[in-house]
């Protein structure tokens, strides 16, 4: 079995990419080791919950103790499904801050400016922006794209309660985030369409094998095979036999931040001690793989509600019910939504030149894993910093290829990270005091008025704070020269010939808001480097607050 490309991974990256190269008439085989995505647990937006949550479609990984989070183990849910995380994740749609990409640049990642970037995001999207209310900027947007982004209806009141306290604070309203101005309280974007979940599977993979020149083959990607130096295949498992996939031209990995490294390493490329304390021949030491790993940490900010308008009445048996009915037969009403719909991104002080705290706002009071923590009518920010300084690793756990990775994030590990949720916490108690919507709120739930100290906030994040679930940067672009490089701009994996990675992994800092644009975006570019060709860099001016240097809004 070969092709010209071998691509492990059907997820956001690699779908993106595949779809790409077989436009350009490439043969692409994709080894995946999850099954359908078939089905109204991963289908209806609303039931975002279920999927993150079930073996079925999650790898089950999870972090070692954290030593500054009262050593509490925390859920890494990645998609183990076609579609990858898109298929699993909450929906969200951000490009992230223009400021991300020219930062990528400035620490070596050549050609990734937001100029480079930005046409590739636009080249992916079609953008049906406020349809109905005349609002959003065309010309930041695509318009006919594989990915569809659309806004929700914000029926509840709550929602635009929630956008025009943000006003009443002194922040700008933005009519478009992922737009000129990311700064502001505004609409959230969704990655859904026609009532339903738009993952990288309905968007790319669907498409590409109805061309013919796509094939996904379902197994375990054990190891890059690679000869004198290249890349020439995958070695991976199915049925209990071992087998080899050969690649023409190359060999792509996207199969995560928290697999690509794995995988790399098990094929004898990452830091030479490590690879050789377990066993495995070093091919090329980059002790960069596995390194650099970034998340963004969140809270839930929780209030019970004064006026019985939030999603609690659904949340029973008939509720449910009666929203999974009217989705199954029409695909509208509360199933056809991720809840998401009013977001804002603030900056923390004076003297931050753009966002670093992002708001989703949420008319339930209810955890990821679908465990109310609020009895009664209640909603929820979920809040965290964009920018943490803290960084983790990803290791190996055995040679055994289908042992999970070793995973520290080290989440609060930067004394800087601190100050910043004690910011966050005080920040968002103040939007909340707002006459728009002090007149929703009957009392706060969770951190509750009794968290009022430095030490109070600090003990609140220990004990509540969680991933968002937006790991990367195990394989970080630079320069050929820089040491700590994985891949060069190109996504090449340095000292090996033939060997591409496009997944969230390259990432040199996360950015701003949820991963699953940037990394679809990622696939996309890498799919034009991979074919040597480029789009023209689109030299558009983002908004940034003229008095960001003396005003923190």
């Amino acid at each position: 079995m070969e092709a010209d490309y071998v691509v492990i991974g059907a997820g956001s990256g690699g779908s993106a990419l595949a779809y790409r190269l077989c436009e350009a008439g490439k043969k692409v085989i994709i080894v995946e080791f999850g099954g359908s995505d078939a089905g109204p647990f991963i289908q209806m937006p609303a039931a975002l919950s279920y999927p993150m949550n079930m073996k079925m479609y999650d790898w089950g990984l999870s972090s070692e103790p954290e030593p500054h989070l009262n050593n509490r183990v925390l859920a890494t849910p990645r998609g183990k499904v076609i579609g990858g995380s898109s298929s699993i994740n909450g929906m969200v749609y951000v490009r992230g801050h223009a400021g991300d990409y020219d930062h990528w640049a400035e620490q070596g990642a050549d050609g990734w400016r937001f100029a480079d970037v930005l046409p590739y995001f636009k080249r992916m999207e079609t953008w049906h922006g406020d349809e109905g209310r005349g609002v959003g900027e065309a010309e930041w947007r695509g318009h006919s794209g594989p990915l569809h982004i659309t806004r929700g209806p914000r029926d509840n009141p709550l929602f635009d309660a929630f956008i025009e306290a943000g006003q009443q604070a002194g922040y700008p309203a933005t009519e478009d985030y992922n737009g000129r101005q990311q700064e502001g309280f505004g609409a959230m974007e969704a990655t859904i369409w026609k009532g339903r979940r738009w993952s990288a599977a309905n968007a790319y993979l669907r498409p590409a094998l109805k061309g013919g020149n796509l094939q996904i083959v379902r197994g375990l990607a054990r190891r890059v095979v690679i000869e004198n130096g290249r890349a020439t295949g995958v070695e991976f498992e199915r049925g209990g036999k071992v087998e080899v996939i050969r690649a023409r031209a190359e060999v792509i990995l996207a199969a995560s931040s928290l697999n690509t490294p794995k995988i790399l390493m098990l094929s004898g490329v990452g830091p030479a001690a490590h690879l050789r304390a377990h066993g495995i021949t070093v091919l090329a030491d980059r002790p960069g793989v596995g390194a650099n790993l970034q998340d963004h940490l969140e809270v839930y900010m929780q209030y019970a509600a004064q006026h019985p308008v939030t999603l609690y009445k659904y949340w029973n048996l008939l509720g449910k019910a009666t929203v999974g009915a009217q989705w199954l037969f029409t695909r509208r009403g509360l199933g056809a939504s991720n809840q998401f719909e009013s977001c804002a991104f603030i900056r923390s002080d004076s003297g931050v030149d753009y966002p670093d705290i992002q708001y989703h706002f949420l008319p339930i009071a209810v955890r990821y894993d679908g465990k109310t923590v609020a009895e009664g009518h209640g909603f929820q920010v979920h809040v965290g910093p964009m920018r943490s300084k803290s960084r983790g690793s990803v290791t190996l756990r055995s040679a055994d290829p289908r042992d999970n990775p070793v995973i520290r994030f080290n989440y609060m590990s930067h004394p800087d990270d601190w100050d910043e949720w004690r910011k966050c916490i005080r920040l968002t108690r103040e939007i909340f005091g707002q006459p728009a919507m002090a007149g929703h709120v009957k009392r706060e739930i969770q951190p509750g008025a009794g968290v009022q100290s430095d030490a109070e906030i600090d003990d609140f994040v220990r004990a509540h704070g969680e991933s968002a679930y937006h790991p990367c940067g195990t394989a970080r672009m630079g320069r050929r020269d820089d040491p700590m490089a994985v891949v060069d701009p190109e996504g090449r994996v340095i000292g090996v010939e033939g060997l591409r990675v496009a997944d969230s992994s390259i990432f040199p800092r996360v950015t701003n808001g949820n991963l699953n644009g940037p990394s679809i975006m990622t696939g996309e570019k890498m799919a034009d480097h991979v074919l040597g060709r480029r789009l023209p860099s689109e030299n558009m001016e983002p908004w940034v607050n003229p008095n960001w240097r003396t005003a923190q809004r």
